[in-house]
């Protein structure tokens, strides 16, 4: 919470700033603070940092982590502040079947301090003292039906199982067919043509944006319901 309003961070791990993936923060940011929340958006390709070096501080007995990871660089404030946060939505351009690089490493910085080898009643202890409403927001360059066709909603959604296993609830949101570039003709490709592509980005980007725009309310609102049935 911050100034007694829900506190909602958003992570760009594109390394574009104004494409697709960012855009789609912007736009789920927009909604949280629809809904009343302090939003954050951090630019994640902006820091320089690995992904867990398998030192397992967190892991230890007695541990003074508290969820954090141990490792102190760059990245250690902004996982402060999202040890903190009731809202957390990660965003990611999918290459090569998965999100970036960069997705993963803040994955593992995030979640694994959360997570404990210590089981109770079948399930893990986990670091913190509340429900987080979390979200993964990819966006790629294949369209819809070739996404299903090749597997992805199972692959990319093990990411999502993962924030819902840490954090206690997620949700997937893709944006399908995105333009790629802003000059088509500089590039070598038969597989796309640039007038499908604005065509389709022109029919249907404004609903994903809305689409995304509606998610950043939702999970602030399902926050706040949960804040109200606490108290």
């Amino acid at each position: 919470m911050k100034d007694n309003k829900p506190f909602a961070m958003f992570f760009n791990a594109s390394p574009r700033k104004g494409w697709n993936t960012a855009r789609m923060l912007e736009a789920a940011k927009a909604g949280a603070e629809e809904a009343g929340a302090v939003t954050e958006l951090v630019n994640l390709y902006d820091i320089s940092f690995p992904g867990c070096k398998s030192c397992f501080a967190c892991k230890l007995k007695n541990a003074k982590t508290d969820g954090v990871c141990a490792i102190r660089d760059a990245l250690r404030p902004v996982l402060e502040r999202a040890r903190k946060a009731d809202v957390l939505v990660l965003g990611s351009p999918i290459y090569f079947s998965y999100p970036t690089g960069v997705y993963r490493a803040f994955l593992e910085r995030l979640a694994f301090p959360v997570y404990s080898y210590h089981y109770e009643n079948g399930k893990p202890h986990v670091y913190r003292d509340k429900v987080i409403e979390t979200a993964n927001i990819f966006t790629m360059n294949c369209p819809e039906s070739m996404m299903k066709e090749i597997g992805y909603p199972t692959l990319l959604e093990t990411n999502t199982q993962t924030l819902t296993a840490v954090f206690g609830a997620s949700e997937t949101l893709y944006a399908c067919n995105t333009y790629q570039f802003a000059d088509y003709s500089r590039y070598d490709m038969t597989l796309f043509t640039e007038e499908a592509k604005r065509a389709y980005r022109d029919a249907h980007f404004e609903t994903d944006l809305a689409n995304a725009r509606a998610l950043g309310k939702r999970l602030v609102e399902r926050s706040l319901g949960r804040l109200i049935a606490k108290d």
